[in-house]
């Protein structure tokens, strides 16, 4: 369990890089800068500790498709950037890939154990 919050941690920081990347207007202004080289480096170290108990492909499928999703999420209610029906639909599909990706780990316990 503990896994899966360094896993959301490195989601929400991941998220965070992102939205200040667009802050930075291309490395053009220095505190969002700043913070997308912290929200990137947290982003991988948390991402590295969940590794020690979540197999990579579904810690990576889980990281970068909801890190997606959420993203366009952000890109629309925050930037105010326009989201189409083909987008949306997208969107779904990142998120319904995810969740049966954790189905098959879960149906067939390729979920490593701590330690091993």
């Amino acid at each position: 369990m503990k896994a899966y919050l360094f896993l959301a941690a490195a989601i929400g920081l991941e998220l965070f890089g992102t939205s200040m990347l667009k802050a930075s207007q291309s490395f053009t202004k220095l505190y969002p800068s700043i913070c997308v080289v912290i929200g990137f480096a947290g982003a991988f170290y948390s991402l590295s500790l969940a590794l020690h108990s979540i197999p990579l492909g579904i810690a990576y499928a889980i990281w970068s498709g909801v890190g997606t999703a959420a993203t366009a999420v952000i890109g629309f209610a925050v930037w105010k950037e326009k989201l189409s029906l083909t987008g949306l639909l997208g969107i779904v599909l990142i998120i319904a890939g995810v969740v049966v990706l954790n189905l098959k780990a879960s149906l067939h316990g390729t979920e490593q154990q701590p330690g091993s």
